[in-house]
């Protein structure tokens, strides 16, 4: 299957991502590090104006996270990896093919003070060491490293420095790695600071381009300095 970009060797796909994972070999990838819709209404216009210490954008009302992934989905994330890191597994765990007794938990404290917003999230994945808890602030306006602000693009996306923080810990030189909910590319722009084969998939065409030129603007920079 063609992608539809590649950035510094990263390949990035517009399509479903069942279509993808279906025309992947059996443990193609060293890891993969997902966070899927979690099935809780985040991509509705109704989640902005709940922060008391920062306004929230408006990212607009639409339905991709109406339903979390079905067991297929999974199924096949299995099949084509030999590791996973999935967020927001607390949502969805009886759709896991997994072994979800995991001792390694990976808790993200985004340190957002009063809104009624969850303080953390929760991501499961295949590896069997201790909990492990990283500290990132990142509330709407307020973000851990506010001398290098991200703007932000996409409801649920996550800072570039957690990625960073994933990949150094549980990826090793050589690997493969896939994102199949790829949203607003953070992962890629970690990936390609730290050197990692990525392959990312987003079927929403705006949020795409959006994160297509965001990679693109952060990759020429570093080609630039």
């Amino acid at each position: 299957m063609k992608p539809d970009k590649i950035i510094q060797g990263m390949k990035f796909y517009n399509c479903d991502n069942i279509k993808l994972l279906k025309e992947t070999p059996d443990n193609y990838y060293s890891l993969c590090i997902v966070d899927p819709p979690y099935g809780i209404g985040e991509s509705s216009n109704d989640n902005k104006g709940r922060s008391k210490l920062a306004q929230s954008k408006d990212y607009g009302n639409k339905k991709w996270d109406n339903e979390a992934p079905n067991s297929l989905y999974f199924d096949e994330l299995k099949r084509v990896s030999k590791n996973q890191i999935i967020w927001g597994t607390n949502h969805f765990i009886d759709n896991l093919p997994f072994n979800c007794s995991s001792p390694c938990w990976i808790v993200w404290d985004k340190d957002n003070g009063n809104n009624d917003f969850a303080d953390c999230e929760l991501a499961w994945t295949s590896f069997k060491t201790a909990v492990r808890k990283v500290k990132s602030r990142w509330h709407g306006m307020l973000q851990q490293d506010m001398s290098n602000k991200e703007i932000r693009i996409h409801p649920t996306q996550k800072p570039v420095a957690l990625y960073k923080w994933l990949l150094k810990n549980y990826a090793k030189e050589g690997d493969k790695i896939l994102d199949t909910h790829a949203g607003s590319m953070s992962i890629a722009i970690a990936c390609h600071y730290m050197g990692f084969d990525l392959t990312a998939c987003e079927i929403d065409k705006e949020y795409f381009d959006a994160g297509i030129e965001r990679v693109e603007n952060q990759t020429r920079q570093n080609t630039l300095l």
